[in-house]
């Protein structure tokens, strides 16, 4: 059995409404780019690197947040997903 991740790296997008995180992911999926998307878009201090959160540990982040980027797909775009920050786009880029 393999041991869960520990650590993981994502970015994410984000946003006030569902409804704009609905917008910006059909940019994404029709090849937009991530990190101008965030840069653009994003209401998080993260914007300005693209909207990358960079390393960090499971159990950092608010638990949808966490289940998402420890329990879902690596690479691909995940979302909306609620917080009580708003309306977040997610991808993992990875987990070790």
């Amino acid at each position: 059995m393999h041991k869960p991740a520990k650590t993981a790296c994502a970015r994410h997008i984000l946003v006030k409404t569902k409804e704009q995180a609905e917008q910006i992911k059909q940019q994404l999926a029709k090849g937009a780019d991530f990190g101008k998307l965030a840069k653009k878009f994003s209401t998080c201090p993260s914007a300005k690197r693209g909207g990358d959160l960079g390393e960090f540990q499971r159990g950092q982040m608010v638990k949808a947040f966490d289940d998402v980027v420890f329990k879902r797909e690596v690479l691909v775009i995940h979302g909306p997903i609620k917080t009580k920050f708003g309306f977040h786009l997610i991808q993992t880029v990875y987990r070790n």
